[in-house]
């Protein structure tokens, strides 16, 4: 099982990215996904889920910010961050339960700043 992110980089306030997590040795359309966020000094905490059906949840401070989606054909699962602030700063890891195993991504960078 492999989970790759990509998409980080550097934006200033109020501006968009959109990460990817492309997933590979599972049957990707039954089973849920997350992403997950570390700040520097502070823990990891979720940050947005999406289910096999489709159905998604978010963190407070991330909601009508962000959007999680999925894209079965692709094996990928996609979050949409938009009106970034400084504090979305942290490196985002795609995050996966699969057979009572925990898999994570390698993280990718998000920096928000002017």
């Amino acid at each position: 099982v492999q989970l790759v992110e990509s998409g980080g980089g550097l934006v200033q306030p109020g501006g968009s990215l959109r990460l990817a997590c492309e997933v590979s040795g599972i049957t990707f359309s039954n089973y849920g996904l997350n992403w997950y966020r570390q700040a520097p000094g502070k823990q990891r905490e979720l940050v947005a889920g999406i289910t096999w059906a489709g159905a998604t949840n978010y963190v407070d401070s991330v909601k009508g910010r962000f959007t999680i989606s999925r894209d079965n054909a692709k094996n990928t699962v996609y979050l949409q961050m938009n009106s970034l602030k400084p504090e979305d700063t942290a490196v985002y890891y795609c995050h996966l339960v699969y057979n009572y195993r925990t898999y994570w991504g390698q993280g990718t960078q998000v920096t928000v700043s002017s």
